[in-house]
């Protein structure tokens, strides 16, 4: 998997900002990549190294309509926490472009 395709932006809610504080962020990235392909593209892109990843994946969210018809309301997505080592420099979440 090209790595410049693995990252497709950060996740901005109350939680994924508390997290910063013990180096933890949150991050929204393509539904085939694995956590070494997110762990590689941290580190070619942005040089920070990583302790940890958590992966999980949300599903989309449905409503029905009449004669068994249902609409999305929501798409599935897959999120990554990355923990970050204490060497290294802080992730700068104004460096993400959105694709």
């Amino acid at each position: 998997m090209d790595l410049s395709r693995i990252i497709i932006g950060p996740v901005t809610t109350e939680k994924s900002e508390r997290q910063k504080v013990s180096r933890t962020y949150t991050l929204t990235v393509h539904p085939d990549a694995t956590k070494v392909d997110l762990r590689n593209a941290l580190k070619k892109q942005y040089d920070v190294d990583v302790s940890s990843v958590r992966a999980m994946r949300t599903t989309s969210k449905h409503r029905m309509l009449s004669a068994g018809r249902s609409m999305k309301k929501r798409p599935s997505t897959k999120r990554m926490m990355v923990t970050l080592t204490k060497k290294s420099p802080a992730l700068d979440l104004a460096q993400f472009r959105l694709s």
